[in-house]
């Protein structure tokens, strides 16, 4: 295939060296013309991806923020084919799959949202690799839930990336989920290690702190535009815990020994539950 991919950091650039690693001819577009002449030179594109290219791609992976790549779409998909599928790969997908659904109506292209569930606490190119969607779990959005034949064609165009499992779902209850699931994460690490005793925590740390703090290491630009693009779904998720950590506190400044173990045996069973 002839692939086409928008953005090169973390995941655009791992989804371009699994589809280089593949076989496949890559084309590549980043707004930083650094980072896409580096992955000319080092061979994980075989050229930029012009409006030329665009028209000869099979699939067009879109991997960068929801607003630029919105911004993407309205300024390229008169380029792309019917023949073409779109898939981007932001974080959130109301807006997107909004704008995708209505352009590819309008254009005659197939849109589908998704999101890979993989990353890592760095970000940017130089982080990328091949192997960094193996294994996980991807998240389909797509215009109709009925289309196996769509779905199907998704599954086959994905395949160099290797993804465990395909999960397929709205872009209303995609972002819910993902409030709770993936953004509090970001959120609660970050607060949690503004704390002045995280300066002096070599010597006092083990696992727990380790990962637990591993996401407060994030690009700030990127979740910024993510949380306020949500802020709906992670305002609910937000009230949810300060109400719950309220009840700790309380329980810890009362003294209140049976309070304090009811919470934590809710905790331990909710854990316990989910598994």
């Amino acid at each position: 295939m002839k692939i086409g991919v928008v953005g090169l950091g973390l995941i655009g650039g791992s989804a371009a060296k699994a589809y280089k690693a593949a076989g496949h001819v890559v084309y590549g577009y980043d707004t930083d013309a650094t980072v896409q002449g580096y992955a000319e030179l080092d061979g994980t594109i075989d050229a930029a991806l012009t409006a030329g290219k665009i028209k000869a791609c099979e699939l067009l992976i879109l991997a960068a923020t929801p607003g630029a790549v919105i911004g993407y779409l309205e300024s390229n998909a008169g380029n792309i084919p019917s023949t073409t599928l779109v898939v981007d790969f932001c974080g959130t997908k109301r807006a997107v799959c909004a704008k995708g659904f209505a352009l590819a109506a309008q254009y005659g292209f197939t849109f589908v949202g998704g999101h890979p569930m993989a990353g890592l606490q760095y970000s940017g190119y130089k982080h990328s690799r091949a192997t960094l969607f193996a294994g996980a779990s991807f998240i389909m959005v797509p215009p109709v839930h009925d289309d196996i034949a769509l779905l199907d064609r998704v599954k086959q165009a994905l395949s160099p990336l290797e993804f465990k499992k395909f999960v397929v779902t709205t872009a209303d209850f995609h972002d819910r989920m993902i409030a709770y699931t993936s953004q509090m994460c970001h959120i609660v690490s970050n607060a949690f290690i503004k704390s002045p005793s995280a300066q002096y925590h070599k010597g006092y740390s083990a696992g727990s702190f380790r990962d637990f703090t591993r996401v407060s290491r994030l690009n700030e630009g990127m979740w910024t535009e993510l949380f306020l693009e949500n802020s709906e779904n992670l305002l609910a998720e937000l009230d949810l815990l300060i109400n719950s950590l309220t009840q700790y506190r309380e329980a810890i400044a009362s003294s209140s020994s049976d309070t304090l173990c009811n919470l934590l045996r809710e905790g331990r069973e909710a854990k316990e539950n989910i598994e």
